[in-house]
C-alpha cells in the first residue's frame, strides 16, 4: 500500500476513536487528543507524500470574547448550562516553503481558514531544526579544519543556533541561522568557553551550509572553576544552614479543577502556551461586603521578551534576541524541581505542546502552585496611646502562588504570579543561568585600550553589556468590559498663603486618556499614579472603582530609534500602552518575529490613535534590566528580580483584609518558641507530643 495512503487510513481511524467533543473549559489549553486531531487534519489537507509539512506553532484559537463571557454568565445564570463555544487550534505551518495561518475546528474536523502569510518575517523556530542545523556543522570540512586548528577536540564542541535579526536587507533572505560553538573538556558550563571567530550559516528549509567564515583564533576561555554542578564543587563551602520545612497538616487552602484555580478570595484560569508560557484567565476576586466575585483581569501573559546585545563584533552585532516571537517562552520551558524551584507544598502540574510533525510533546512539572507564607505582614497595628493598656493585631501575608521557569539558552527566567488576599496580583521575573560571554585575548582589566562592549570577569573571558526587556498583555476587566486609563500625576504646590507656616504640598492632578498616544508613559520622569478604573461604576464615596498599577525597577531602551534592533523592539519604547482591545493583537513583536522588520508591532498598532476612552482596553506593561556584568555574575549568575503590582484603587468599600482571622497556632508552635527561648529541643519539653496536631495553617518547623 502507498506509504500516504496508510496515514491517510491511520489518521482516519484515529479520528474515528477520538470524541469529536469533549467537557472542557473554553480557555483550556489543548490537550494531547486535540493535538492529534490537529495533526490529523492537517495532514489529511496535506498529505506527507505530497508536501514538506511542519508544525511551527499549534496553540488554541481562543473564542470570541463577547462569545465567551455570555457563555460564562449563561453558565452561572441558568440551571442547564449551555453547551460551550467550539474548540479550535491556530496552527502556524510551513507548507512548500511558504507560511500558512490555519484555524482548525475540532468540533467538525475540519480546517475552517487556510491563509498563505507573504509579509516580513517568518514563524518561532522548532527545536527539531535548531538541532538538525547545531549537527549538521560537524559534517561540514571546514568547521572541522577551524576546530583542528584551534587544537579542540572535536567530540568536545558543542553548537547553538542563533537567529540573524534584520539590518535593513530590502531583499528576504530565506529562513537563516547562524550556529556558535562552545567546548566543553571538563565542563557542562558551556557557555563560559565560546569558540570565537567561526561563524557558520545555515539555511534552515534546505538544511545545509550556505556560508562559513573563520575570522579570527582567540584563546578559548580555560574551564577551570566554571562547572556550577553541587557534586563538582570543592572546599571551601560557605556556612551550611538547618533545615527549615513547611507542612500544611491539612493540606492546601486552594483548588484545582482542570485549569480553574480557586483559593481565599480568588478565582481563575490557568493555562499553558508555547509561545508565552503562562495564560492567567478570568481572574475575580471575591468582595465579603457584596458576597460576590467582581472581574478583575480578563487575560493576562508575558507577550514578548526583547534581549539586545551591545556586542558591535562580527559574530555579535546581530544578537538581539526575541525569546517569545523567534524561540518560543513556552517552548523553552522545563520541568521544575520540587524542593528546590518549589517548596514541599507545592502542587505540580503538566502541560503540552506540538512537536515540528505536530506530535503532542509532554513537559512535565511546567507549573507549580503553592501558598506562601515567607513571615512578611499582610497588616498590623500596636496601639500605645490607650492607658488600659497595649492593644497589637497582626496579620501574616499568606499568597498564592503560579510558577514557570523558561530556560531559553542562557538564561533562566522564574516567573511568578502572585494572588494576594488583599487583591492584589504580583507579577515577578526572576534572571538566573549564564551568562553570554565572549573569548578574548585578554586576561587583566589592565590590558584593555579598546571598547571591548562588557566586562572582563575571568582570563579570556568578556560578559556582554545587554538589556532584557518583558512586555505583559494585560486585558484588565475592572469590574466589567468597560474602563478607562487615568494618570494621576503628583504635582507639587507652593503656598503664597502668608497665615500658613508651610510652603509648599503636593496634590494629585488626574488626566483621562481618550486616545492611545494619551496613554503612552514612559516611567522614572516624574511621580504618576497610573490606574485603569471603570467609569461606569463608583463606590458609596463616589471613587471609580480601579486598579492601580505599581512599576518595580524602571528601565527604557537607551538605543537610537533608528537602529535596526529598536525599530523591530519600539513596542519597548514606553514602560506603558493602552489599546482597544482586539483579538488579533496579543503579541508585542508580531506574528512573525523571526527577522522581522518592525512593520507588525505593539508600536505600529498603537499609530492609528484610536478611542480608549470607557472602553475594552488592554494595559501593556514593560519591565527592564540594563545588565552590566560584574565578576559575581561569573560561573553562574545569581538571582535578580523585579515585578510589578496591580493593586485594588477605591475597589473596595474599605481594607478587604480587615476580617481576615489570623491562623490559629497550634500546640506544637508554642513548645517551639519556647524552646528558641530555652534554647531547648521541643521534644526534651515534650518527648510523647504528636509530630504535627490536626489543625489549620502552616506550621514551621526548624
Amino acid at each position: 500500500m502507498d506509504y500516504s495512503l496508510k496515514i491517510f487510513f491511520f489518521f482516519f481511524l484515529l479520528l474515528s476513536i477520538i470524541p469529536s467533543s469533549l467537557q472542557q473549559h473554553p480557555l483550556d489549553s489543548l490537550n494531547p487528543t486535540e493535538f492529534v486531531r490537529v495533526q490529523a487534519i492537517v495532514n489529511q489537507s496535506y498529505p506527507f507524500s505530497h508536501n514538506n509539512l511542519t508544525f511551527q506553532y499549534v496553540g488554541l484559537n481562543e473564542p470570541d470574547k463577547q462569545l465567551l463571557i455570555s457563555w460564562l454568565e449563561k453558565v452561572n445564570d441558568l440551571p442547564t448550562p449551555p453547551p460551550p463555544p467550539s474548540r479550535e487550534a491556530f496552527v502556524i505551518a510551513r507548507i512548500n516553503h511558504e507560511t500558512h495561518e490555519l484555524v482548525v475546528d475540532l468540533s467538525h474536523d475540519e480546517i475552517v481558514s487556510d491563509r498563505v502569510y507573504k509579509g516580513n518575517g517568518y514563524p518561532l523556530l522548532t527545536f527539531e531544526e535548531q538541532n538538525g542545523a547545531n549537527q549538521l556543522v560537524f559534517g561540514f570540512a571546514p568547521f572541522l579544519a577551524s576546530i583542528a586548528k584551534r587544537g579542540l577536540k572535536v567530540k568536545e564542541v558543542v553548537c547553538g543556533s542563533f537567529t540573524v535579526g534584520w539590518f535593513g536587507e530590502t531583499r528576504r533572505t530565506g529562513r537563516i541561522v547562524r550556529v556558535m560553538c562552545y567546548y566543553l573538556d571538563g565542563t557542562v558550563n558551556l557557555y563560559m568557553r565560546p569558540i570565537e571567530g567561526i561563524t557558520v550559516t545555515v539555511d534552515l528549509e534546505a538544511m545545509k551550509v550556505v556560508h562559513f567564515k573563520d575570522r579570527l583564533v582567540v584563546p578559548t576561555p580555560k574551564g577551570d572553576g566554571t562547572d556550577y554542578r553541587e557534586s563538582r564543587q570543592k572546599g571551601p563551602f560557605g556556612p551550611e544552614l538547618k533545615r527549615i520545612k513547611v507542612v500544611q497538616p491539612d493540606g492546601p487552602s486552594f483548588t484545582i479543577d482542570g485549569g480553574r484555580v480557586r483559593w481565599a478570595n480568588w478565582d481563575f484560569h490557568l493555562s499553558f502556551d508555547a509561545r508565552v508560557g503562562p495564560i492567567v484567565s478570568l481572574a475575580a476576586v471575591y468582595d465579603i461586603e457584596k458576597q460576590q466575585f467582581r472581574r478583575v483581569m480578563y487575560r493576562g501573559f508575558v507577550s514578548e521578551l526583547f534581549v539586545p546585545y551591545m556586542d558591535l563584533t562580527e559574530e555579535w552585532y546581530y544578537r538581539t534576541f526575541f525569546d517569545a516571537g523567534e524561540y518560543g517562552y513556552g517552548l523553552c520551558a522545563v520541568p521544575l524541581e520540587p524542593l528546590r524551584d518549589c517548596p514541599a507544598n507545592a502542587v505540580f502540574r503538566s502541560a503540552f505542546v506540538a512537536g515540528r510533525d505536530g506530535t503532542p510533546i509532554e513537559i512535565p512539572n511546567v507549573f507549580c502552585i503553592f501558598e506562601r507564607n515567607a513571615g512578611d505582614v499582610m497588616w498590623r497595628h500596636t496601639e500605645t496611646m490607650i492607658p488600659s493598656g497595649l492593644v497589637t493585631e497582626v496579620r501574616p501575608d499568606v499568597s498564592l502562588v503560579v510558577r514557570m521557569v523558561s530556560t531559553v539558552g542562557n538564561y533562566d527566567y522564574i516567573n511568578d504570579w502572585e494572588f494576594k488576599q488583599i487583591g492584589s496580583i504580583k507579577l515577578t521575573v526572576g534572571l538566573s543561568g549564564l551568562l553570554e560571554v565572549r573569548g578574548t585575548p585578554y586576561t587583566h582589566k589592565d590590558q584593555i585600550h579598546e571598547e571591548v562592549y562588557g566586562t572582563l570577569l575571568a582570563e579570556n573571558t568578556l560578559g556582554a553589556h545587554h538589556d532584557h526587556f518583558l512586555t505583559y498583555y494585560l486585558d484588565l476587566d475592572v469590574d466589567g468590559e468597560s474602563n478607562s486609563f487615568v494618570k494621576s500625576e503628583l504635582q507639587t504646590v507652593r503656598v503664597n498663603d502668608p497665615s500658613s507656616p508651610r510652603k509648599s504640598y503636593w496634590k494629585v492632578v488626574s488626566e483621562t486618556a481618550r486616545t492611545e498616544s494619551d496613554a503612552k508613559v514612559k516611567l522614572g520622569s516624574g511621580s504618576a499614579d497610573l490606574l485603569v478604573v471603570n467609569p461606569n461604576k463608583r463606590t458609596k464615596m463616589g471613587n471609580f472603582v480601579g486598579y492601580h498599577l505599581i512599576p518595580g525597577s524602571v528601565a527604557s531602551p537607551l538605543l537610537t530609534d533608528d537602529d535596526y534592533p529598536q525599530i523591530r523592539g519600539d513596542f519597548t519604547e514606553y514602560n506603558v500602552w493602552v489599546t482597544p482591545y482586539n483579538k488579533s493583537e496579543k503579541w508585542a513583536g508580531g506574528t512573525y518575529v523571526d527577522q522581522s522588520r518592525g512593520d507588525d508591532t505593539l508600536a505600529t498598532w498603537t499609530s492609528r490613535n484610536r478611542r480608549i476612552e470607557n472602553k475594552d482596553i488592554v494595559l501593556w506593561y514593560t519591565l527592564g534590566f540594563h545588565h552590566v556584568p560584574y565578576q559575581e555574575d561569573f560561573p553562574l549568575m545569581p538571582t535578580i528580580s523585579t515585578g510589578f503590582e496591580l493593586r485594588p484603587a477605591n475597589f473596595f468599600e474599605n481594607n478587604p483584609v480587615l476580617k481576615v482571622k489570623a491562623p490559629n497556632i497550634n500546640l506544637l508552635q508554642i513548645i517551639d518558641l519556647l524552646a528558641c527561648e530555652l534554647d531547648l529541643n521541643r521534644a526534651n519539653i515534650l518527648p510523647n507530643a504528636p509530630k504535627v496536631l490536626p489543625q489549620p495553617g502552616f506550621t514551621f518547623l526548624g
